[in-house]
Parts: structure tokens; C-alpha cells; sequence
């Protein structure tokens, strides 16, 4: 198989096991998964033919049968990304906000940039909360409408939806991208306290969460659902 003009996204989608690969290399799977893999480790400096031989090393071995996202019904996917993801983003948005804010009063005098986090990361919070309501009350229902009688109206909801949901999963993404790049990748300082290690945890599994989350929606539900 010819990964290297294959895109980011759709090299996931087909595996989902190959997202752990791309995180590992610093690669963009989710909001950058529609670029060429040759293009994208041009972009990072990666040595492509080395990663396209972990790509085939792991096409040959077995794969999960729970792994394959692409093979799901569009409604399914849709309530598994609520259940699972919206469910997630909810309870952890509150608990982080907090963290955030509490680190950067206590510690924002010697490390300016948790101000700069605790910022972003309030924006990101009135952000998905809202998209994530939109999703569930909006788009969805209209997928699963359109799944179900092929409706004009839900379809013309679909792409008017998709289109602008797009744009926030770019900013969501490139803010906690920017988290990550100031937090030099959720490293915590010498004087950092319990509460600071607890936060960038946090923090680091939002950001695995929210690549999971957007790659379904990006390469999988929303590709498939404009194509009804």
C-alpha cells in the first residue's frame, strides 16, 4: 500500500490504530487529516519512509474489531461520539476551568504563560459548549433524519452545520495545539505543586480526547454524512 500521498485522516479512519503513530511522531491526524502524508512529515522534518514502515508493520498485524469506526452506522457513531465524547467534555470542561484558573493566580507571577493557558482554555470552554449542543440538537437529529427518508431540508442542515463546525473544531484544536506548545508539551516545573501536576494531566488527556473526538467527526461522520 502507497501511504505516503494518502491522506491523514483517511489513513486513520481505514485503522484507527495508526492515530497512536501520528501522535507519537507529532503529526495532525484530526483537524490536519486532510493532508498528504509526505506533505505533513515534510512540514515536521520526519523521515516518512521510517514511518510508512511502522504503518506496514502494523497494517500486517491484527486489529480489534471495536477499532473499526469506519465500518459503523452513521446514527451508531453518532450516539457513540455523544456517549462517549460529549460525555467526556462536559464532566472534564467544569473540573479544568477550575484547575486552570486556580494555577494561575497562585502561580501566574513566576510563570506568565498559565495566564495565557487559563485564557484559552476559558475560550475553549465557551466554545464546546455550545458546538457540542449544536451537534446534539442540530446536526445529529438531521443526520438521522436523512439516514432515514433522504430529507432535502435535513440534507441542506448537514452541510450548512458541517461547514461552520468545522471551523470551531480548527479553533479547539489549535488552541489546546498552543496549550501544548507553551506548556512545553505539559512539562510541570521544579516549583510546580500537586495541583500544577493535576492540571497539565488533565490537560494532556483533554487533548488525546478532543484528536479522538474530531478525527470521528472530521474524517468519518462528517465526510460520509455530506456524501447522503
Amino acid at each position: 500500500m502507497d501511504y505516503s500521498t494518502q491522506l491523514l485522516g483517511d489513513i486513520v479512519a481505514t485503522d484507527f490504530r495508526t492515530a497512536s503513530l501520528f501522535k507519537e511522531a507529532g503529526l495532525d491526524f484530526c483537524c490536519g487529516g486532510k493532508k498528504p502524508l509526505d506533505m505533513a512529515c515534510a512540514e515536521k522534518g520526519i523521515d516518512v519512509h521510517a514511518l510508512i514502515q511502522q504503518l506496514t508493520e502494523l497494517q500486517q498485524s491484527a486489529s480489534a474489531p471495536a477499532q473499526t469506526f469506519n465500518e459503523w452506522d452513521l446514527a451508531f457513531l453518532c450516539d457513540y461520539i455523544v456517549n462517549t465524547h460529549h460525555r467526556y467534555v462536559t464532566k472534564t470542561l467544569p473540573e479544568i476551568c477550575f484547575y486552570t484558573l486556580k494555577i494561575a493566580r497562585v502561580h501566574g507571577d513566576h510563570h506568565p504563560e498559565l495566564l495565557e493557558v487559563e485564557s484559552l482554555f476559558s475560550q475553549i470552554n465557551v466554545e464546546l459548549i455550545q458546538h457540542l449542543r449544536n451537534e446534539e440538537e442540530v446536526l445529529f437529529p438531521a443526520i438521522r433524519r436523512a439516514l432515514k427518508d433522504g430529507s432535502t431540508e435535513a440534507k441542506a442542515i448537514i452541510h450548512s452545520e458541517i461547514n461552520r463546525m468545522n471551523g470551531e473544531h480548527e479553533f479547539a484544536g489549535g488552541a489546546m495545539d498552543k496549550i501544548n506548545e507553551i506548556t512545553q508539551n505539559y512539562t510541570v516545573p521544579d516549583d510546580g505543586c500537586n495541583t500544577y501536576h493535576v492540571t497539565f494531566k488533565l490537560l494532556e488527556q483533554f487533548e488525546d480526547d478532543l484528536h479522538i473526538h474530531v478525527h470521528l467527526e472530521n474524517n468519518i461522520l462528517f465526510k460520509k454524512a455530506l456524501s447522503l
